[in-house]
């Protein structure tokens, strides 16, 4: 629930309401504005229902979060939140776009990807060290090995590095050499995976899994959000439907279904969305068009030569062009790539 305090409440009323609130095993929330403070009450219904605040003296009124998602709705917070990867903003105002392989291969091969994307103009380089594949024949990622080569890339550059966490045991090691967690499709519903990255200090790039709906992704990053991890970037990555001539159906509804009921960043992955390279461009645009916070790009030296989703990894020269006519789009709504 959410508890509208009158103006004339003080920090210290405050503070004896969030007692009261954290007595009856709830999460108090503490919110402060410019015109009067706002505190929240998370946790079970069944006991928020026994509360009865509306009787204290400087409580001007309370509200249900009406959302089953508490944390991540606009009934509570209604300024979009900002995550900053290291010091990349992603959010209001900014259009930020990562980009990089889908694997990395080599240490060579990072390091020119790196290099390429950042002269492009790319703020974050992306890069999976492992990697859940649907055939157990394919190329699983270097693993440790990866991460060590995506460190010495991050270090060269200057680019923060975002890469892909399968495993709760993994959590530690991929922190030490990576600036986000990527949750993948596959991984969006690993419920105890969520929990321990809501505690493990970092910011969290969840995709939405391939047949899960809006509140689903909500919900999961709800459970990121619970755990005390408030920078959580959600990206529509494309959903399964019956069409087979793409490789998903990259649903552009999303941007701003998520924009008008979340204060989160959302961003679009137009390279799995469409699994076909010459789509990632116009469908980049689109995506900026709908109002996306940013964009996750695969772009590789050599495509033809990728361990990984070539065919829908883009050039070094379809990647600048893509950079030259976002930018023109996301200058049409006052935000900027730089």
């Amino acid at each position: 629930m959410i508890i509208i305090l009158k103006k004339s409440a003080t920090k210290e009323d405050a503070e004896r309401l969030m007692a009261i609130i954290a007595e009856h095993g709830l999460k108090p929330l503490y919110m402060p504005g410019s015109e009067r403070t706002v505190l929240g009450a998370l946790g079970d219904e069944r006991v928020l229902a026994t509360l009865s605040l509306e009787a204290h003296p400087f409580v001007d009124r309370v509200l249900p979060i009406l959302s089953p998602y508490k944390r991540a709705s606009r009934e509570l917070q209604t300024h979009d939140s900002v995550v900053m990867v290291g010091k990349v903003p992603i959010g209001p105002g900014h259009f930020t776009v990562i980009a990089g392989p889908c694997a990395v291969e080599s240490e060579e091969q990072i390091l020119e990807s790196a290099r390429l994307v950042k002269a492009r103009g790319a703020h974050i380089l992306r890069g999976g060290a492992y990697k859940p594949r649907t055939s157990p024949y394919s190329f699983q990622g270097l693993e440790d090995e990866g991460l060590k080569y995506l460190a010495a890339a991050s270090k060269e550059t200057g680019l923060p590095v975002v890469t892909e966490i399968t495993d709760v045991h993994d959590i530690e090691k991929v922190a030490a050499c990576a600036d986000m967690f990527q949750v993948g499709a596959r991984n969006m519903q690993n419920f105890r995976l969520l929990k321990e990255l809501g505690r493990a200090g970092k910011p969290v790039l969840l995709k939405r899994g391939m047949a899960a709906t809006y509140n689903d992704l909500l919900m999961s990053a709800e459970y990121i959000l619970n755990e005390g991890n408030a920078d959580i970037v959600l990206c529509e990555r494309g959903i399964r439907t019956f069409e087979t001539g793409t490789r998903n159906t990259l649903d552009l509804n999303a941007v701003p279904y998520l924009k008008e009921r979340t204060h989160l960043p959302v961003i679009v992955d137009p390279s799995h969305g469409t699994g076909v390279r010459d789509m990632v461009l116009p469908m980049a645009k689109a995506a900026t068009a709908a109002g996306a916070d940013g964009l996750i790009v695969e772009v590789h030296p050599h495509p033809d030569q990728a361990l990984s989703d070539g065919q829908q990894s883009l050039f070094p020269d379809q990647f600048a062009k893509l950079m030259e006519q976002v930018a023109r789009v996301a200058a049409l709504e006052g935000r900027s790539l730089a």
